[in-house]
């Protein structure tokens, strides 16, 4: 579980960049935080479940896994965005806030629920 979290972690760190620039250029354009936050998710989430189906989980890649991956993961950027909205927070705050969240609950979602052996 240690080198499977630690891959997992390494393609995050990936993704992250994708989503801030996505994130950053949205914001930029004065699209609000919570949709800012869920396009740059979508982006970098596609990646992320391509990488860590072969990589970290050794898994075919499967439309439902997709889905089910995406549903989770994607309520959670929603929430982190819009509640930044909500108290009018920095966009850095929203950011990292939830790169922290998603790293630790989309690992847990990804190992326990959408590629459970």
């Amino acid at each position: 579980m240690k080198k499977q979290f630690s891959l997992y972690a390494l393609i995050g760190v990936l993704n992250t960049g994708v989503h801030w620039v996505i994130f950053g250029l949205l914001y930029w354009f004065e699209f609000s935080q919570a949709l800012s936050n869920l396009a740059g998710f979508l982006v970098a989430s596609l990646f992320s479940y391509v990488v860590n189906s072969k990589v970290t989980f050794e898994a075919k890649l499967h439309l439902g896994r997709y889905l089910l991956f995406m549903l989770g993961m994607a309520s959670i950027s929603l929430i982190v965005g819009h509640t930044a909205d909500l108290f009018e927070l920095h966009p850095l705050i929203t950011l990292v806030s939830f790169s922290v969240i998603s790293l630790v609950l989309g690992f847990l979602w990804s190992k326990l629920v959408v590629f459970r052996a």
